[in-house]
């Protein structure tokens, strides 16, 4: 239940429903404030154009990933831990359940670490809403689909946090302090910090940047992928706050 409130509040705070009641807020002031009315609307229809342009996602992501560099090579380090990213469900040519986009981005670079650096790997990720957990999904990912065994699953956290206090709770008990944490690049200040808030030392290892190219007249054009990639920087931003309250 506190999963599911969590997710229903945060919805009214990113786009693109955020920006949904802001309009209706306006056109429900039409009549008795029409200048208020009309400003909320302008207000919501500049913000939808702002954060659908690659000018405006590009840079929100860009400020969370400063320092979350791609790994650097550390003999201290004991583990590699993926975090989960999602789940595709029901898919077809899996027949099931099996990662999605993002697991899988995170996935190939843990792989990727694991054959440079040999170090034993961690998944973590629950079943939120039902279903097979993210971390038996993601085992599965990588010792079938990336030949690289898996030495610890952790199946039962809801978010971030949790995959943190629970990840470190196993890891502890074999010996590791100090791990490579994968996830994408824009997620990595909050995981890192509550990685760290649970008492590992955390080396980054980002993936999925956001790469820049010369600036451009298509950069002010709005496409739905790009307020995607707003919807991610607005939702770290609202997850570093809501942490640093509790």
């Amino acid at each position: 239940m506190n999963w599911f409130a969590t997710n229903f509040i945060s919805a009214f705070l990113l786009p693109p429903l955020n920006l949904l009641v802001l309009v209706a807020v306006g056109t429900l002031l039409l009549r008795r404030r029409p200048q208020l009315g009309r400003r909320l609307i302008a207000l919501s229809l500049t913000l939808l154009y702002a954060l659908s342009t690659p000018v405006c996602a590009e840079r929100l992501l860009g400020l969370l990933e400063r320092h979350a560099g791609p790994a650097k090579l550390n003999q201290n380090v004991g583990a590699i831990v993926v975090l989960g990213g999602g789940t595709y469900y029901n898919a077809p040519e899996y027949g099931g359940d099996t990662v999605n986009i993002l697991a899988l981005e995170r996935l190939r670079y843990g792989a990727r670490l694991y054959r440079v650096t040999g170090k034993p790997l961690l998944v973590t990720g629950g079943s939120p809403d039902g279903g097979v957990a993210e971390g038996t999904l993601m085992k599965e990912a990588l010792e079938q689909d990336f030949r690289v065994p898996v030495c610890w699953v952790e199946t039962a956290s809801l978010n971030t946090r949790e995959n943190a206090i629970f990840s470190a709770r196993i890891l502890k008990q074999s010996g590791v302090n100090t791990i490579y944490l994968v996830t994408q690049a824009w997620h990595m200040p909050r995981a890192q910090r509550e990685f760290e808030r649970a008492g590992l030392k955390v080396i980054p290892a980002g993936t999925g940047f956001t790469t820049h190219k010369e600036l451009g007249a298509t950069d002010f054009l709005p496409k739905a992928k790009d307020l995607l990639k707003s919807y991610y920087a607005l939702h770290e931003g609202i997850g570093w706050v809501w942490y640093s309250l509790q």
